[in-house]
């Protein structure tokens, strides 16, 4: 449910956005029929996880330069690929996907989280003249809901108010041009979602109701929103609806952990991440078409590994390891993992001694000494742009399959079959019948999914 500020934030953007139109589109067959994003925010380091390369110990005076992975690498159910361990279980299940190791993220100049993870979001670097949307608006929009009493896009486990980076995190957490009926219902702490669909206790049924019907006078009659197009004014109306529907839905239901058996939850209850992916499980049988799920961003914390990496990394591999796994294995139990496309992805990879792209000198951000003294320095702690690990499952894509290859020793670039973050879009979209350029016009010319509709489906992704 929209709080009164939040409605308030709405309006004012409706109130500024121009009319769109759509530019005469066709969908493709799809291949799924909704998505779940698992979002590693901070910065994977791909040597850590799912691209291993030698280990090495830490030792007193040993050169930083020696250091390409801090774990040793693990068997997965497909013969010949190993990933890190630490992530048993997600080795496991790696015969139900794809793992690509050659995604090569944006070459944006200075390096900040919030303009990779802006970037990757949307498909649009950084600033934009426009307001871009956020992937699973474009799909909300597209598609358009699974279920009539859920909301089509949801995004779980990112605080919006993180101190000085909020501002970046709330410019790619939306729906930007589309309207406020696609942005995402965000759910911020999945132990509590509950909560977010279901009236204030204070209220009584008949205040509630009166205060809803209050709140679409208001709108109705230009009192909130006195500028703008009728189409936005339309869109804000719609979202409020679509949100009081659900607060009188028996589909609310989905978002109450505690109806869950204890056995399975504990299986996911590894952190807020783990609440997040079984809460995820439960929107996609309650009908959601696109699910985001965060380890959240916050600036050197979880992933963002700028010191004792490596003791970080065994942390995240512990969080995520038993949650992802479990959200395939349910997933696939219950008939719907070949129409999930699962993705798991990061804005960009990590590297002890690399900073950017090998050859593409960019401003330093971390002090790794030249020779390691504390176990602080051990671990991957800059942002590596060249190559990082994307995990695939679901939604036609291969099983049991490799994409991609980079070099065993350093810089470890990308030796085969690079794909950039228009070309991953296009893949996504391809699985849930999307076309690369589907386009909405907005300010009388067509905005594309993928940028400038440049982007195009990776045939070798798919089965």
């Amino acid at each position: 449910m929209m709080t009164r500020r939040e409605l308030l934030a709405s309006a004012a953007a409706a109130a500024v956005t121009p009319a769109f139109g759509q530019a005469g589109n066709k969908l493709l067959p799809a291949k799924a029929d909704c998505m779940i994003l698992l979002w590693m925010a901070g910065g994977m380091a791909q040597t850590e996880t799912f691209d291993p390369k030698r280990k090495t110990e830490f030792e007193p005076g040993r050169p930083s330069s020696e250091v390409l992975s801090t774990f040793g690498s693990i068997p997965t159910s497909v013969d010949g690929v190993r990933i890190s361990e630490g992530l048993e279980r997600i080795a496991k299940v790696m015969n139900r996907g794809t793992l690509l190791r050659s995604h090569r993220v944006g070459d944006l100049g200075f390096i900040l989280h919030s303009k990779h993870q802006y970037h990757w979001h949307t498909g649009y670097a950084p600033p934009q003249p426009v307001p871009v949307p956020h992937m699973g608006s474009w799909i909300a929009k597209i598609l358009g809901p699974r279920k009539p009493d859920v909301p089509a896009f949801v995004n779980i486990g990112q605080n919006l108010e993180i101190g000085a980076e909020s501002d970046s995190v709330k410019a790619y957490t939306t729906s930007g041009f589309l309207g406020s009926e696609f942005a995402p219902f965000n759910i911020p702490d999945p132990s509590d979602a509950v909560s977010a669909v279901r009236p204030p206790k204070e209220f009584s049924e008949l205040r509630f109701k009166r205060r809803f019907e209050t709140y679409q006078h208001l709108m109705k009659s230009n009192a909130l929103m006195a500028s703008g197009s009728d189409a936005q004014k339309e869109s804000l109306l719609r979202s409020v609806e679509n949100a009081h529907r659900l607060l009188m839905s028996p589909a609310a239901k989905a978002f109450d952990l505690d109806l869950e058996p204890k056995a399975k939850y504990d299986v996911y209850n590894t952190s807020r991440f783990g609440q997040g992916c079984l809460l995820a499980r439960r929107l996609v049988e309650a009908g959601v078409r696109f699910v985001e799920v965060s380890t959240e961003y916050i600036p050197f914390r979880y992933w963002d590994t700028h010191e004792n990496g490596h003791t970080r990394a065994q942390g995240m591999k512990e969080t995520i390891d038993r949650p992802v796994s479990q959200l395939i294995l349910d997933l696939e139990e219950r008939g719907l993992l070949d129409r999930t496309l699962i993705v798991l992805a990061s804005e960009f990879g990590r590297d002890m001694v690399t900073e950017g792209k090998p050859g593409n000198t960019v401003q330093d951000q971390v002090k790794q000494p030249d020779v390691m003294t504390e176990p602080k320095h051990y671990g991957m702690h800059r942002h590596f742009t060249e190559a990082s690990s994307v995990l695939l499952f679901g939604g036609g894509i291969k099983k049991g399959s490799v994409y991609g290859e980079t070099a065993d020793e350093r810089p470890c670039r990308i030796v085969r079959d690079p794909v950039t973050i228009e070309d991953l879009h296009a893949s996504i979209y391809r699985s849930l019948g999307i076309p690369h350029d589907y386009a909405e016009v907005y300010e009388k010319r067509p905005f594309y999914v993928t940028k400038d509709a440049k982007g195009h489906a990776v045939d070798g992704l798919f089965a």
